[in-house]
């Protein structure tokens, strides 16, 4: 490894320990690029706050750049590690009485945050010692935003507000198939560290896992320990019936306890689930939003947001407001498109679990994927339309290549018997292949009833070949998957990629092997906005093959590394 005094690090792929490496770094620095032969990382406040929070000490970090640098690591790059590292901790938010107040034991902090005006209106008078602040009425949140806006974050050991108890318990057996049900190792270590034995320093954070590692049945473990009632939000109406499905098959809860809040259902119950777009949904802009009364409408003592980096940026205004309730952020990447992963640190909480997809997979927990890139040129006709466009025009003409259908008519003949996923981008292109495969489409326009029975087909094996749209990249219990193929993306969302990856991932049995495809335009933008995709998948230890089709006077180029990986993978089959 190469540290520089930048705070990013080059990192050697071709190692033998490239991989213990890359493990320790993750828990302190992000990556940044991942070609073949040399990956950066960068350091960051937010990703030195992180590791504070989950217990990874300067000296730690501090260790593990001296014990792999070929280099002496540079001294002003340790001193920062040490500057931003220990600022998780400086700033204490803790009840005092009946009111809340800022410590600190810097009385030179106490004068910088006294004399800045973003925080003027938030924060009432000093302690008489001068190593504490009361804060305003109502100025949780907003004070803990400020702060790590001005790059001090919080540590808040204020507690919560238990909420009204509500009693069940675990089920020993699931209830729809009757087999043993318990949570994993790795699930339980979760549940403790949210918990963290009842006390201040836990109760608010996220949970970062990979889909299909079940970050459902960890939410569900929470709610079991707390005992109180739960408000969940989600994605989707399909996600919200999900998770009201789980929690039936996994607990002693009672259809009568769980409450549906969305467009077409408004119960509330000790359990309610709700949609981010109910909540997000006003009449007019500038109007109120009608179903934030939500929050209020029950005492709830544990908030959960699933696919937390999808959290829209109105709800983050509740949840500054919601700062005495419990919260917990599920996600499988803390990337979030806008920028707001300090907003997600300060309103929900620090990072608590990250597992690496990777451990996972060698414990048999989630399936070995491998990952291909499929680079198909544009036939020359398309090509003309393409070298004229604008760059959105460029994108999507990129996207729909025709000739991605002939690849994708080898990919499928390549895997007879598979369930395989067709995901794409533009509905008019899933429409032509719904047509050229004789397959059902399934977009955000597919009635409810209609979408439940395509999944049950599928799950149950009667229907080997599905297309989705985005509408399948959250949420979505596909368990089934064993190959996706993705013919169009969203620009460059490693979020997106995230996702659709992990469709393919939960658990399969026996043949615990999964194949991702992405077929992208060659020298094209779509190949550019697809780097940045990828920077996820090779975060997380994936090894992501690229296979370069050419057009001759035969037609396309055989494709020889697909091959090759199918006769690599071919002795993890039964």
């Amino acid at each position: 490894m190469i540290v520089q005094s930048d705070r990013t690090l080059l990192l050697e792929v071709a190692h033998p320990s490239f991989e213990e490496v890359r493990d320790e770094l993750s828990r302190f620095a992000e990556l940044v690029k991942s070609p073949e032969h040399i990956h950066t990382y960068r350091i960051t406040p937010l990703s030195l706050w992180n590791a504070s929070a989950s217990g990874v000490t300067c000296e730690e970090m501090a260790s593990t750049l001296n014990r792999w640098s070929k280099y002496p690591v540079p001294q002003n790059l340790l001193q920062e590690i040490q500057d931003h590292g220990t600022r998780y901790g400086k700033l204490r938010l803790v009840q005092k009485g009946d009111r809340l107040a800022l410590e600190m034991d810097d009385r030179g902090l106490f004068y910088e945050l006294e004399n800045q005006r973003s925080l003027q209106e938030h924060l009432a008078e000093p302690y008489p010692d001068q190593r504490g602040i009361f804060l305003a009425d109502g100025k949780r949140g907003e004070v803990k935003l400020q702060l790590i806006r001005l790059g001090h974050p919080v540590q808040d050991l204020a507690g919560f507000k238990p909420g009204d108890p509500l009693e069940f318990a675990l089920r020993e057996n699931l209830a729809g198939t009757g087999r043993p049900f318990g949570l994993r190792p790795y699930q339980q270590a979760a549940v403790d560290v949210f918990h963290a034995g009842g006390g201040p320093e836990g109760g608010a954070g996220v949970l970062v896992l990979p889909c299909g590692a079940g970050k459902t049945v960890i939410a569900i473990g929470c709610m079991a320990r707390l005992q109180t009632r739960t408000l969940v939000l989600t994605t989707n109406v399909t996600a919200v019936k999900q998770w009201k499905q789980e929690l039936l098959d996994k607990t002693s809860l009672r259809e009568e306890d769980i409450g549906l809040y969305t467009g077409d259902t408004k119960e509330i119950r000790p359990v309610t689930i709700a949609t981010y777009q109910i909540l997000t949904y006003r009449k007019s802009k500038g109007a109120p939003f009608e179903h934030f009364k939500i929050f209020e409408a029950a005492n709830w003592g544990l908030v959960i947001h699933d696919e937390v980096h999808m959290l829209p940026a109105p709800v983050f205004r509740a949840v500054a407001e919601l700062q005495a309730k419990r919260r917990l952020g599920l996600t499988a990447t803390l990337v979030r498109e806008d920028g707001k992963e300090e907003d997600v640190f300060s309103l929900i909480g620090p990072k608590r679990v990250d597992v690496p997809w990777k451990t996972l997979e060698k414990s048999g927990f989630i399936a070995t994927a491998h990952c291909l890139e499929i680079r198909v040129p544009l036939p020359s006709d398309e090509r003309m339309d393409y070298a004229v466009a604008d760059q959105r025009a460029r994108f999507r003409i990129a996207s729909e290549n025709s000739l991605k259908l002939k690849v994708m008519d080898e990919l499928l003949a390549g895997h007879p018997g598979d369930s395989v996923l067709v995901i794409g981008q533009y509905l008019e292109q899933l429409r032509i292949i719904g047509e050229r495969l004789d397959a059902p489409v399934l977009t955000g326009q597919t009635p409810e009833r209609e979408r439940e029975e395509l999944y049950r087909r599928f799950k149950a094996g009667e229907l080997k070949v599905l297309i989705v749209s985005k509408v399948a990249n959250f949420a979505i219990d596909l368990p089934d998957a064993s190959v996706a193929i993705q013919v169009s993306g969203t620009f460059g969302s490693r979020q997106e990629e995230a996702q659709r990856l992990g469709r393919i991932l939960r658990p399969k049995g026996d043949r615990n092997i999964s194949f991702f495809y992405s077929l992208i335009s060659r020298d094209t933008t779509e190949q550019e906005f697809a780097r940045n995709r990828q920077l996820f998948l090779t975060e997380q230890g994936y090894r992501y093959l690229i296979e370069s089709r050419h057009l001759d006077e035969n037609g396309l180029s055989e494709p020889t590394v697909w091959r090759q990986m199918l006769d690599d993978a071919a002795p993890l089959q039964p």
